[in-house]
């Protein structure tokens, strides 16, 4: 059964052929089914969850991955952290293929049903989420995705910031570089994400309220909306940072280990 295979794979990381290989017909419906076993296994065993994180919502790279539409997944105490002084030392231990994202997060102070989205949300910062996949070569299906809690590995979250009064203008016109060591190695705007990390926000919701057995977001939680820039391999002992521009938001500079 795959959400046997799931738990165990994520309890001792290693690559292994895709599941829709070898599950005919998984669904990506099935596989947050899956995802919901995971889930339910972890707090059990004492695991807090404390937001989602919501993926390829850059449309911009849905045709080099072969998946056309957003996802989600659960984000842990264990798999966040806050940046101190805008720096941070993210082990990469039990991560399989991991990869950096920046990201725009925001705090949710209310829960998002039957008020303006933009009141539900207390803070904005700058994330940097590091993903994974534990299929070769991040070769994968929209239903593998779905299955493997939205490729969700770690979260770091940057000094938290009080929305602008033009948010939903501003947001989407956001850019970020980011850094390996000196070298630029990719930039992004906001309207990459669905076209402003507001409007990926507004997907999740909509998507959770469609979704059966999905736990609807609740105040408190902290949701990070998606790559601006496109994914990239990291491995130990390299330092990656990125630069912002836009919003006063200040970049990160991530040390992995």
């Amino acid at each position: 059964m795959l959400a046997r295979e799931l738990i165990a794979l994520h309890e001792s990381p290693h690559e292994v052929p895709s599941f829709s290989e070898r599950y005919p017909g998984l669904t990506a419906a099935a596989g947050y089914e899956v995802a919901r076993a995971l889930h339910e296994h972890r707090v059990a065993a004492g695991w807090r969850p404390v937001g989602r994180k919501i993926g390829f919502t850059n449309r911009t790279i849905w045709p080099r991955y072969g998946v056309y539409e957003p996802i989600w997944g659960t984000v842990y105490d264990r798999t966040m952290s806050r940046a101190v002084q805008n720096r941070a030392r993210v082990p990469l231990e039990g991560l399989v293929n991991p990869r950096i994202e920046p990201e725009i997060c925001f705090g949710l102070q209310a829960a998002p049903h039957g008020r303006a989205l933009i009141d539900c949300i207390g803070w904005m910062a700058h994330a940097v989420e590091i993903v994974q996949c534990h299929h070769p070569r991040w070769k994968l299906t929209l239903a593998d995705s779905t299955a493997d809690n939205g490729l969700h590995g770690r979260l770091v979250v940057g000094a938290p910031a009080p929305l602008p009064a033009d948010a939903e203008r501003l947001l989407a016109r956001i850019e970020v570089q980011l850094f390996r060591g000196e070298e630029l190695v990719d930039k992004g705007v906001g309207a990459n994400v669905l076209g402003s990390p507001l409007a990926a926000l507004a997907h999740l919701v909509g998507v959770l309220a469609k979704q059966p057995g999905a736990p609807a977001l609740a105040a408190g939680e902290i949701v990070t909306t998606g790559v601006i820039t496109d994914a990239h391999p990291v491995t130990p002992g390299e330092v990656w940072s990125t630069r912002i521009a836009g919003l006063p938001l200040a970049g990160l500079t991530i040390e992995f280990a």
